[in-house]
């Protein structure tokens, strides 16, 4: 929308507010004086002086501007809707993915889906272009973009890659002290995997959220931005996924909830050994069931 037609908008707004601040009967102060009271040129406070005219809000006699009637609710203008950021959209693109089994090879309509995401199209393209860093999108050879998907050799180069960054992290958050914020942080995860584990029955989808809220926790003892880069990218893929193989999902997840509560007590000992070998376990469990989704999605479809 043109930077003029918001600023209409806005002035409109603000003089139904002013409009009601009145007595039916008033007149309204001079267009100079809106003018100035508005932050806008007289051009605006004149269109949006005619709108509440045709809307019989006021009444315009020369320079007399009389207020007619209280404004209701359908007499506002609406501004553009609320664009998203790009942190939002990699969750959107992802859920998307998911939701609507959206195959390999599938040409992405980039001014269709900034609709749908409710994001600029620059935005959408910008992102796009962070995922062909990864495979998972690639551009066309005439112009715009292709989605490639998850393959399994893509899930197990990520699950290698992830392995490789979340055990440099495990070297450093050992040897980090007591009063570091991890630690406290680490206690909070370990309440609500018990937290989950009591409720596990009716609640084992929610196991999802609190397996990424933990490898964040883990890697973000990395003061890095490349690291951060890939992370993002690598905790989106694997918390998405997780969500597609419904197979004995309560028991693979109450599996992964006490093998957190083992890595935790690793970490916790301050042996480098240990806690590498928990992560090490738990990190092939993970990519075990990220390859399984994968296989029992491509069944499905």
């Amino acid at each position: 929308m043109a930077r003029t037609n918001i600023r209409l908008i806005e002035a409109y707004n603000n003089l139904l507010t002013i409009c009601d601040k009145n007595e039916i009967g008033d007149s309204l102060p001079s267009e100079n004086a809106l003018s100035t009271q508005l932050g806008v040129s007289r051009t605006v406070v004149r269109s949006a002086l005619d709108r509440l005219s045709t809307h019989k809000i006021i009444s315009l006699n020369g320079r007399r501007k009389t207020v007619l009637r209280r404004s209701q609710d359908n007499d506002r203008m609406q501004g553009p809707p609320m664009l998203l950021g790009i942190e939002d959209l990699e969750s959107r693109f992802f859920d998307w993915v998911l939701r609507m089994d959206v195959p390999s090879g599938t040409v992405l309509n980039v001014a269709q889906l900034a609709k749908t995401f409710r994001v600029a199209t620059h935005t959408l393209q910008e992102f796009l272009s962070s995922l062909s860093r990864y495979g998972i999108v690639v551009r066309r050879p005439k112009g715009g973009w292709q989605l490639e998907g998850f393959t399994e050799a893509f899930a197990l180069e990520l699950s290698e890659f992830r392995t490789i960054l979340e055990l440099n992290a495990v070297t450093q958050l050992v040897a980090l002290p007591n009063t570091h914020p991890i630690w406290k942080k680490l206690d909070d995860l370990e309440a609500r995997h018990h937290a989950l584990l009591a409720r596990i029955d009716v609640d084992y989808h929610a196991f999802s959220r609190l397996d990424e809220d933990f490898h964040v926790a883990i890697n973000s003892v990395v003061k890095n931005r490349f690291v951060d880069e890939f992370q993002k990218i690598i905790s989106l893929i694997f918390h998405y996924h997780f969500q597609w193989n419904k197979s004995d999902e309560r028991a693979r997840n109450e599996c992964a909830i006490h093998e957190h509560l083992a890595y935790l007590d690793a970490l916790r000992s301050r042996d480098p050994s240990r806690a590498e070998s928990a992560a090490r376990d738990h990190l092939a469990t993970s990519s075990q069931t990220l390859v399984s989704s994968l296989r029992a999605h491509d069944r499905a479809t």
